[in-house]
Parts: C-alpha cells; sequence; structure tokens
C-alpha cells in the first residue's frame, strides 16, 4: 500500500496529476479541490489511496489524510465506487458529508453528481454509525478561485463517464448560469451540465 508520494509535479491534467518520484511519474486521480494546489515544478506530498482492479492499479491522491480515509470509507457503501467517491468530495467537504450522514440529510447527498434518493438512503444506512460526526461547524465548500467552478464541474462530469471534450463543451454551455452568481453553485451547475448532454 502507497500512503503517501512526495516529488515534484510534473504536469497537471483536468482529473490527474503526475508527481515524479525517484525519477518514475506516477499518476495520481485528484479531484479539482486538490489540483487547484499544485504548481508544475513546485514539490508536493500527496496523500493516496490504490484501487486495485482485474485490470489496473490506480491510485487516487488527496491534499490530506482525512480526506483519504473518507474516500475510503465511502466505498464500503454498497454501489460507491471509487469515481462516485471522489465525485463527492469534489462537491462536498469531508465535514459536509459528516454532517449530512448523521443529520440523514438526503437533499445534501443527491447534490454529488451520481448519487439518487435511493443511494443517499443507502450511504446514510451503511455509514451512519461509521463516518463519525463533523470536526467543527460546516458551512459551504469555499471557492479557490472565481472560475474553479469549471474545473470542478468538468472533473465531476469526467467523474461520471464523460468524455473531456463533451465535458468542456457542457461547461462553456452553462457558463452563463454562473456570470451574475459571485459564488456559483457547483452541484447546481453540476446539474445544469448534466442535463445539457442528456440533450444531447
Amino acid at each position: 500500500m502507497i500512503a503517501f508520494v512526495r516529488g515534484p509535479v510534473a504536469a497537471i491534467g483536468v482529473d490527474s496529476c503526475v508527481i515524479e518520484v525517484g525519477g518514475v511519474g506516477l499518476q495520481l486521480f485528484c479531484h479539482p479541490g486538490t489540483l487547484a494546489g499544485f504548481r508544475p515544478g513546485q514539490e508536493a506530498q500527496v496523500f493516496t489511496s490504490m484501487v486495485v482492479r482485474e485490470d489496473s492499479l490506480t491510485l487516487y491522491g488527496f491534499a490530506d489524510d482525512d480526506e483519504k480515509q473518507l474516500f475510503e470509507l465511502l466505498q464500503t457503501a454498497s454501489g460507491v465506487g471509487p469515481r462516485l467517491a471522489q465525485a463527492a468530495l469534489a462537491v462536498l467537504s469531508p465535514d459536509q458529508i459528516r454532517q449530512a450522514v448523521a443529520n440523514e440529510d438526503l437533499a445534501m447527498l443527491v447534490k454529488v453528481p451520481g448519487i439518487g434518493k435511493k443511494g443517499a438512503q443507502r450511504i446514510v444506512l451503511e455509514l451512519k454509525d461509521k463516518i463519525g460526526l463533523p470536526s467543527r461547524t460546516v458551512t459551504g465548500r469555499p471557492l479557490q478561485a472565481a472560475n474553479d467552478w469549471r474545473a470542478q464541474v468538468q472533473a465531476g462530469l469526467i467523474g461520471l463517464g464523460w468524455s473531456a471534450r463533451d465535458a468542456e463543451d457542457a461547461v462553456i454551455a452553462v457558463s452563463p448560469l454562473a456570470v451574475d452568481q459571485a459564488e456559483p453553485s457547483v452541484p447546481d451547475l453540476l446539474r445544469a451540465a448534466l442535463r445539457t448532454l442528456s440533450k444531447a
């Protein structure tokens, strides 16, 4: 098990980065909030979770150990795989997820693309006794920058299986909805983008 990696950032993509470790470039799949903290050439320490499949070994990266632990815990719920767990952390902070589960707040959980009402009910039922309580008062997740919603929406769509091109087109299509918002709502824009793609 690889607990974390440390090294210079060799490349940053839409949903992943490459960290050079001992002359080897390791690709780590990260949500936009994590990627926003990286700069090419700068050294970074990234907490990692390895997902093993018959045909692949995939590393998911996180800015801190709390996100990593929650990523792994979410996958113990029925129907939640690594992509969906990553999408949850792209939209909600770890404490927002804990509070939603503790309060059985299904409306909060269904803001995550790919989680419907039944899926939210399963997560609450299966994780309520495991996930713990928020460590502090929970508010909305702060945006890294005015246009950070674009990266988050695009990464969320790619995580749900859409191509990078389709995701980019959907982001452009919903951009007018964010013009008048000081802090655009990523969940709302994700939903709008999904509606755009379903009509295409």
